[in-house]
């Protein structure tokens, strides 16, 4: 598939991702990532394919500079938890799910992930 760059790829990633297809995805959102490096939108992309994917390593690293390039992202610290919680890390999950529960107290699924990672 011939692209015009970071943004074609992130966006025909975001589609193979719609469609399920975590694999093809991981593969476009990684020629994103390697042109924009520090674009969180991609990372956070590329972390949720991986994921998806059942690559949790991957996945974490990831999210982990997901939120190194916005700590704000209540997501980030959501997704981090996940990955943490597949690794065996329930301890490293809790303090990131705690994080996301309290940057964003609405959304229930954070509170069902910290409570399941034992918070």
């Amino acid at each position: 598939m011939q692209t015009n760059g970071a943004y074609d790829d992130f966006q025909a990633g975001l589609g193979l991702l719609k469609e399920d297809n975590f694999h093809a995805a991981a593969v476009a959102l990684e020629r994103a990532r390697a042109v924009e490096p520090d674009k969180g939108s991609i990372r956070e992309a590329l972390g949720r394919a991986y994921f998806r994917a059942r690559r949790f390593r991957a996945a974490r690293d990831e999210f982990a500079r997901t939120i190194e390039l916005n700590p704000s992202s209540d997501y980030g610290h959501f997704a981090l938890g996940l990955c943490l919680i597949r690794l065996g890390d329930f301890e490293g999950a809790r303090g990131h799910l705690r994080m996301a529960v309290v940057m964003n107290p609405g959304v229930e699924h954070y509170h069902r992930a910290l409570a399941s990672a034992g918070g």
